[in-house]
């Protein structure tokens, strides 16, 4: 029972400190992070199941957009912050993209500097 509450609290320490951390710099992503950020992201997602951005579901339907995003991408072959797999149908989990061009949950511009967040496209085990 002990240890199970040590844990908790040591749990919840991680995400406070993670809170006031992203609350102090809503704009960074996740590359801009230091090491320790990263491992205390992590484990928010772990721990949450969040597959989120700013708030900003990471999975859905995706319209592509020259202005005016939700989100700045850039497309990466190594070390990406999420791995994206294209879809046609059920985008309901983590780095599933289902392109639409109307009623979109989220709007992508791809760019080449200065992204959000860096997506790597795979056919198999997409996610963070």
């Amino acid at each position: 029972m002990k240890k199970t509450a040590i844990t908790f609290l040591l749990f919840l320490s991680v995400l406070s400190s993670y809170a006031n951390s992203n609350s102090e710099n809503e704009s960074r992503s996740i590359s801009d992070l230091s090491e320790e950020e990263k491992k205390e992201a992590i484990l928010h997602y772990l721990s949450s199941g969040d597959c989120e951005w700013n708030g900003i579901k990471l999975y859905g339907k995706v319209k592509f957009v020259d202005s005016f995003p939700d989100i700045k991408i850039k497309y990466v072959d190594s070390f990406p912050d999420i791995k994206v797999k294209f879809v046609n149908s059920f985008p309901d989990k983590c780095g599933k993209w289902q392109v639409v061009e109307s009623f979109p949950d989220i709007k992508i511009q791809v760019v080449e500097s200065f992204p959000d967040l860096k997506v790597k496209v795979v056919d198999s085990f997409p996610g963070m």
